[in-house]
């Protein structure tokens, strides 16, 4: 009984071995492929600050672009060659691209640049040539001076919005007129002044990198928009000139301010301009957009 028990062991092991042997390779069989990673597509959500003009309108069209980091060292902006160079992104409710953009992987961090007006051709990332037109009368000439910039460091890749606040690099400028001696409202507003503001540079070149706007070129006179009763204009940061710094045109005759007004980025100045035509002279008081405890008040002869 042992030895015929022996004997169907035996020959019961020549067939497992047999069988799980195959075709004799001791290779393992291919293991399950593993799941591609899902990209994580980059969004964007753009605001406005320091601003009379705090959103975006419909149609608005900015420039971005994504620098990525290598470790921990930030990148360098560059004209070519960056993660994103700029790239096209209009406004429709939500800033939207032809071409998504994705997070390289899951672990780079990057730098975000953004601008506002889009340009089609960038040929310089430290000096981007920007100007404004001298004539500012209509809406879409005023608006057009508009330049925003905007960046956000060292964002880490997330599928939420990445958000990026741009602010106004331009100065602006508020001219009111009031009727003093020998005029009313109602006749001041008769005689369709004429509002200049004189010895201003319209060109300027823009280190996206910084933000850093910087007026070149000469001098010239720029006419401003008209608008709710007042006059009002966008000129790059810089020093005008004392000499016919504002000049009102009432009746013919040309009332001129000279004095020499500083104009910084971002910041909105308003002249306020008293007319008196007993004395043939106009008072000008000049107060900052912004709380400034300097009074720019000077007379215009």
């Amino acid at each position: 009984m042992k030895t015929k028990l022996k004997l169907h062991l035996t020959a019961f092991a020549v067939i497992m071995m047999t069988a799980c042997s195959g075709s004799g390779s001791d290779e393992p069989g291919p293991g399950p492929t593993p799941p591609t990673p899902a990209r994580v597509p980059i969004n964007l959500s753009l605001g406005v600050t320091r601003a009379t003009d705090t959103s975006f309108e419909t149609g608005d069209r900015v420039g971005l672009y994504v620098v990525n980091y290598n470790g921990s060292a930030a990148g360098t902006l560059a004209v070519s060659g960056n993660y994103a160079t700029n790239q096209l992104f209009s406004y429709n409710g939500t800033w939207q691209t032809a071409t998504q953009l994705y997070w390289k992987d899951e672990q780079t961090h990057a730098d975000f640049y953004a601008y506002y007006p889009y340009q089609q051709t960038v040929s310089s990332v430290t000096a981007m040539p920007f100007n404004v037109p001298a004539d500012q009368t209509t809406e879409a000439a005023y608006k057009g001076c508009d330049l925003l910039w905007g960046k956000t460091a060292d964002v880490a890749p997330t599928p939420t919005l990445v958000s990026i606040m741009t602010r106004h690099l331009m100065s602006g400028a508020t001219i009111r007129l009031t009727a003093g001696e020998g005029f009313t409202a109602e006749t001041l507003a008769a005689a369709n002044p004429v509002v200049t503001l004189n010895n201003v540079r319209t060109a300027a070149t823009l280190n996206l990198s910084t933000g850093q706007l910087t007026a070149t070129g000469t001098t010239t006179a720029v006419s401003p928009l008209k608008r709710n009763g007042e006059w009002v204009a966008m000129v790059p940061p810089q020093t005008a000139t004392a000499t016919g710094f504002i000049t009102v045109s009432i009746d013919g005759r040309d009332y001129r301010l000279n004095k020499e007004h500083t104009f910084q980025s971002g910041m909105r100045y308003t002249f306020t301009v008293t007319v008196n035509r007993t004395s043939n002279g106009i008072n000008v008081g000049i107060t900052d957009w912004e709380t400034d405890p300097i009074d720019y008040g000077g007379v215009a002869e």
